[in-house]
């Protein structure tokens, strides 16, 4: 008998307070500093007065065994001891599933207000790319590289759909523009196209470019009832969850003689699954805007595809047409990206959720879309084998 889905925490949980450190070489500052920094923004925000008496519990995405182990690198940081800490550890979603279990935490009615945060110090272990992958795994049959990884898809799609190294450059021009803005991107220099066709080849197609950067960060988020909300700093502009999805598929793809490698399975099935707890029948117009993963050029096509913005081999067409720009209909990492930002891996998710809470609010710290209704967040982690896909909507009107 197939299992059927009753619950949703669509409108159920409340976001009232968002707090971010700037992504960057953060050499004179470790983890606890990055973590005190975004979780006492977020209090700040939400206007929380004693966090050892108003937070019930805590959930911090860390993907490294060198950033910490445990709960309690997230109670060392912020002398919060007595509580339900928990380490999160998902790939690249890690920090958008410490929010997840935040979230369902409240609406399971157990907690009444929680901590999502996530860090990751990276730069101290100066190791060229993401450290790792020849520790862990098969001993025989090893990991590629991640730019590896994602070149299998970007030669795929070049074949399939006869995309080029000039589509590839658009998405890092347009997320370098954007990432200009945001005084917290890690970096903040525009590029031409001719920059990026120009740059070193890192694993072909994929140039300097074409990849994201190592980096330093943490962010944080507040979550709570839409009652409780009420009581707090942002009662009048909190943004409510309208759905969380995260779906895993396997971590060795390339052993798959079916991996069409022009999509990816996870991202195709977490997008299906929050768009129907969202209520959301058309994201082409519905979504008024999209943080994604762009850990590469490539990676940001396939997920205009994957999440449904276009339909298969569009995508190209879609960007040069200049729908995801800021001032497109569907504006796609208005803050510059991990493009800009690097990718502190357990910090992500959570940067990518309080980037389009502030939107949402019409805050932002970089460039601002105009007139958003409803915000996506994606991560896409390993080897294309976790994503989550997460909707927020405004509150109260």
């Amino acid at each position: 008998m197939g299992h059927i889905r009753h619950g949703s925490i669509r409108d159920k949980i409340a976001i009232i307070g968002v707090g971010c450190t700037k992504f960057g070489e953060l050499w004179d500052k470790n983890q606890y500093d990055l973590l005190r920094e975004s979780t006492y923004a977020a209090f700040k925000d939400a206007g929380i007065q004693d966090p050892n008496k108003e937070i019930d519990a805590i959930w911090c995405g860390i993907q490294y065994y060198f950033t910490g182990l445990s709960g309690g690198t997230a109670a060392d940081a912020m002398k919060l001891y007595g509580k339900p800490v928990t380490r999160v550890e998902n790939f690249c979603a890690s920090g958008m599933d410490a929010f997840r279990n935040a979230c369902y935490g409240v609406a399971s009615g157990v907690c009444d207000i929680n901590l999502a945060c996530g860090v990751e110090k990276l730069m101290d272990e100066g190791s060229a790319g993401l450290p790792g992958f020849h520790e862990f795994g098969h001993p025989v049959l090893p990991m590629p590289s991640a730019p590896a990884m994602f070149c299998f898809a970007a030669s795929r799609s070049f074949a399939e759909y006869g995309w080029t190294k000039e589509d590839l450059a658009r998405v890092a021009v347009k997320n370098h523009k954007n990432g200009v803005a945001h005084p917290k991107a890690h970096f903040r220099r525009a590029i031409t196209i001719e920059d990026a066709l120009n740059a070193p080849m890192i694993a072909e197609p994929l140039g300097r470019f074409d990849c994201c950067a190592m980096s330093d960060g943490s962010a944080a988020l507040i979550v709570t009832t839409p009652e409780i909300a009420e009581s707090y700093a942002h009662a009048k502009d909190y943004v409510v969850v309208k759905a969380n999805a995260i779906c895993v598929e396997t971590n060795f793809p390339w052993y798959n003689p079916n991996y069409s490698f022009v999509g990816f399975p996870s991202t195709q099935k977490a997008a299906k699954l929050a768009y129907e707890e969202a209520g959301v029948k058309d994201p082409k117009k519905e979504i008024s805007l999209a943080e994604v993963h762009d850990c590469f050029t490539i990676t940001e096509l396939v997920n205009y595809q994957d999440l449904f913005f276009c339909e298969p081999g569009e995508a190209a067409q879609w960007l040069k047409d200049g729908h995801p720009e800021v001032e497109g209909d569907l504006p796609v990492n208005a803050s510059g990206g991990l493009k800009c930002f690097g990718h502190p891996i357990g910090a992500t998710g959570c940067r990518m959720l309080q980037e389009v809470t502030r939107q949402l609010q019409g805050r932002a710290e970089g460039m601002q879309v105009k007139d958003p209704e409803l915000g996506l967040a994606h991560n896409l982690g390993g080897a294309f084998t976790v994503a989550s896909v997460t909707i927020l909507g405004k509150g109260p009107l």
